[in-house]
């Protein structure tokens, strides 16, 4: 067989097409849950690491690095399997949405601090000479702020996290990745999984591009 009948077989990519389409909307909803999840859990704990009391944040920087350090297909492992020896068994997509949020929120925690952390400290001083709660001061004039300058950063990190559904295959989960492995052990070629590679691409490449151009427009901003 030639090199376009064995990756690119146009036949069986339309017979396993169905299968894809299946796979892509599972990886869709697994990747937008976990972000949403993760990012919302990632700025508790990044406003819980910066303005809680000394135990707490001791404790948020623990939770941040471990999770950084820790791969995700380890924290999905042992999230699935170990679990259940403990007396908790969850199903696939509760393990696979449970792993990807919580590392999804350590990256995101480090991305805010970096963000708030980045706002003048003459922000806050004009927010108190004007009598605003702190709280206030956070939600009307700090994170904003940093919301404009994390978006970049915050961008990579969904990219990166939709890439890393496909771990879920790991736990049956049937994602983009799992439904072409099983495509091409019923077909016996391995052009399914050419096709989920052209389906991330196209997926994932408008989101690159973005985070680029992000970057440009930020930095021209400054530099104004």
């Amino acid at each position: 067989m030639s090199l376009v009948e064995t990756f690119f077989n146009a036949d069986v990519l339309l017979s396993a097409l169905p299968a894809l389409l299946r796979g892509l909307i599972n990886t869709l909803l697994l990747g937008l849950m976990s972000i949403v999840i993760g990012i919302a859990i990632g700025l508790l704990i990044s406003l819980v690491r910066l303005y809680a009391p000394k135990p707490f944040r001791l404790l948020a920087i623990f939770y941040i690095d471990i999770l950084r350090a820790t791969p995700v297909l380890v924290v999905l492992i042992l999230i699935y399997y170990a679990l259940p020896f403990v007396g908790l068994r969850l199903t696939s997509w509760t393990s696979a949405v449970m792993a990807f949020s919580i590392v999804m929120a350590a990256y995101s925690a480090e991305v805010f601090r970096s963000g708030i952390e980045s706002v003048a400290r003459g922000q806050f001083e004009a927010a108190a000479a004007l009598g605003l709660p702190f709280i206030v001061t956070l939600y009307k004039v700090v994170l904003p702020q940093a919301i404009r300058i994390v978006i970049p950063p915050m961008t990579s990190n969904c990219v990166s996290m939709f890439k890393d559904t496909s771990l879920a295959s790991t736990v049956a989960l049937p994602e983009l990745l799992k439904e072409a492995q099983d495509a091409q052990s019923l077909y016996a070629n391995p052009s399914p999984l050419i096709g989920a590679a052209l389906v991330y691409i196209i997926l994932l490449w408008p989101m690159v591009r973005l985070v680029n151009m992000l970057e440009v427009r930020f930095k021209k901003e400054k530099t104004k």
